[in-house]
């Protein structure tokens, strides 16, 4: 059962360059001369000098590694809440007589769980596992995490059932998904123009995690409509050695028709492996663009500006991966669950 509690108990990263920076104050032979006293304001963090350090700089460029380290705290508080509560409902059970916590798991919350075959290729064929990287030691890893997995789920579905007639009242605090100043400006977009709730991604064609990304917003798009509004911006990372002229691509295509870069778009996620400059010419003609328009723009380096002002904005506002989304200037960095956004979109609406 404890081991059980530690895997239901996610881990709290550490920034690295806070181990750096602690690293480094160890071995040095000195160390900065601070003097740690209360703030003169809630506004100030530090001052150096006769310059005081305000707050709103202070955080400047760090918003997402900040909610992601109070995330974790707050999902370990969560977690040991839970944890808490499995163990007091199971001890209250009828049926927990002289059974340990394990032997009561197995046969009563996750009765009948087993991993199939069908489920541990399912998971391989999502992953992308290379077929030459599966063994009998990966496999059993699998079955292990996935049943692991399956009892998280039963124990949540416990949980709920009893806490049904008997609401927990939980005083802690969830943290607030960081706010930035975000413009569509010339963006290509689709869905509802003057949507309540618009949602503006920071993307990359040659990464695969912004492939899910485009396949969550597909979902999103199905699911809300002409409610939101999607926006698209470029922010090809420098070790994608095709990301940059498919991004320039895209916009030759969407010079013709709007259309045509979103079903670019579509076909250029659906496979990253031609990104090439033939394939790229093939793609657009498919997607119902003028061939030598197309290619005129493309080898002209027309929007090359286009695409360096969007990974400007992207760096400006801390984006250091892709995909990352703003909705209603609300961050989600990566292609997280379609509930996660859904979450915030519907709380968007219901505003």
């Amino acid at each position: 059962m404890q081991k059980l509690m530690k895997k239901l108990t996610p881990l709290m990263g550490v920034a690295v360059l806070t181990v750096v920076v602690i690293a480094c104050q160890k071995e040095a032979s000195s160390k900065p001369n601070f003097i740690f006293k209360p703030a003169p304001s809630k506004e100030v963090v530090a001052k150096i000098g006769d310059q005081p350090v305000l707050e709103k700089d202070f955080v400047k460029g760090i918003e997402s590694d900040l909610y992601e380290a109070e995330m974790k705290v707050y999902e370990i508080k969560m977690a040991r809440l839970q944890a808490m509560l499995l163990e007091r409902f199971m001890n209250a059970d009828p049926n927990k007589k002289n059974l340990t916590n394990d032997q009561f798991l197995d046969q009563y919350i996750a009765k009948g769980v087993k991993i199939s075959d069908a489920e541990v290729e399912k998971f391989i064929k999502d992953r992308q596992i290379p077929k030459d990287q599966v063994n009998p030691e990966i496999k059993a890893r699998i079955v292990e995490y996935l049943s692991v997995e399956s009892k998280k789920i039963a124990v949540d579905k416990w949980i709920a059932e009893k806490t049904k007639k008997s609401p927990v009242e939980v005083y802690l605090q969830k943290p607030s998904l960081p706010m930035f100043e975000v413009n569509v400006g010339d963006a290509p977009f689709k869905g509802g123009a003057d949507a309540k709730v618009t949602i503006v991604e920071f993307s990359d064609f040659q990464c695969p995690f912004c492939s899910k990304g485009a396949t969550i917003l597909a979902g999103l798009e199905k699911k809300y409509g002409n409610k939101v509004k999607i926006a698209f911006k470029h922010f090809p990372l420098p070790f994608h050695a095709q990301a940059r002229g498919a991004a320039e691509a895209s916009m030759c295509a969407f010079e013709q028709d709007p259309k045509a870069f979103w079903k670019m778009h579509d076909a250029m996620f659906a496979d990253q492996s031609k990104l090439d400059v033939p394939n790229l010419i093939a793609t657009a003609k498919k997607a119902g663009v003028k061939e030598a328009e197309f290619k005129a723009c493309v080898e002209s380096g027309k929007y090359k500006a286009k695409v360096d002002a969007d990974v400007a904005e992207g760096s400006n506002l801390g984006i250091k991966s892709t995909p990352t989304f703003f909705i209603n200037g609300k961050l989600i960095a990566g292609a997280q669950p379609i509930e996660v956004f859904s979450e915030v979109i519907d709380e968007e609406l219901a505003k």
